[in-house]
């Protein structure tokens, strides 16, 4: 019997990925994968030189320095991640309701103010449509706990950022109170100091001027293939991005 010309799609192991494979999820998830390893890089990097710094400070405090991963559970990493974390989080709540109820004329960042646009629609009319998140179909609460699920997320997100920030705060807080002679506070209290809020609102408003900026330079200029930005040849005034 003739061997047949046709080529036969290679068979992987079970568990296997195939180049094919790769090249699709790199394509699909590429921009996720990127974003989330130059975190962990930069994470990495933060955990590194806070531990040289902190104990910097150890040494001259003369106390113990410590080792990387006993780093890793002090109040000192605590408390400068969530610090941060905390900024964005409330950046991107921020961001995703003030764009939801406001607009700016010729940026790429706003809804355009004299049309009705996709993501305004009402859902409930498409609930019986194929392809619907579960939401959509079923309705009454869980759809309306849903349509606001994205700025919820960045909420909650932030609140439990400040917790850990208050948290790891007040350990950093009470370790130099007990160098200097000074009284210990909660992670309650540590909300009540100047120091958590100066930390908090240098944060806070670079966070704006960055959205701010953005919001503002998307008017005038312009990155050819970008989402977050017009089309290269879009006029000046001209409301919306991509």
């Amino acid at each position: 019997m003739a061997q047949s010309q046709v080529e036969r799609p290679r068979v992987h192991g079970r568990h296997g990925v195939g180049p094919a494979g790769l090249r699709r999820i790199w394509r699909e998830n590429g921009l996720s994968i990127v974003l989330l390893s130059l975190f962990l890089l930069f994470l990495l990097g933060q955990s590194i030189t806070g531990m040289l710094e902190y104990n910097h400070d150890q040494v001259d405090h003369g106390q113990q320095t410590v080792g990387w991963l006993h780093y890793l559970r002090t109040a000192h990493f605590a408390e400068a991640l969530a610090e941060n974390w905390e900024s964005e989080f409330l950046q991107l709540f921020g961001y995703v309701i003030l764009t939801a109820v406001l607009y700016q004329k010729g940026s790429a960042e706003s809804k355009k103010p004299d049309e009705t646009e996709a993501v305004d629609r009402d859902p409930r009319a498409s609930r019986h449509k194929p392809g619907v998140p579960w939401p959509v179909r079923r309705g009454g609460p869980a759809l309306r706990l849903y349509e606001h699920s994205l700025s919820l997320a960045f909420l909650l997100l932030f609140f439990l950022s400040v917790a850990v920030h208050a948290a790891g705060g007040a350990g950093e807080y009470n370790q130099d109170q007990a160098v200097h002679g000074g009284h210990p506070v909660t992670a309650l209290g540590y909300l009540s100091t100047s120091r958590f809020w100066f930390e908090s609102f240098q944060n806070w408003q670079s966070e704006f001027l960055a959205l701010a900026a953005m919001v503002v330079l998307s008017i005038y200029l312009r990155q050819r293939g970008s989402p977050e930005s017009k089309p290269v040849d879009a006029p000046h005034s001209e409301t919306g991005g991509g």
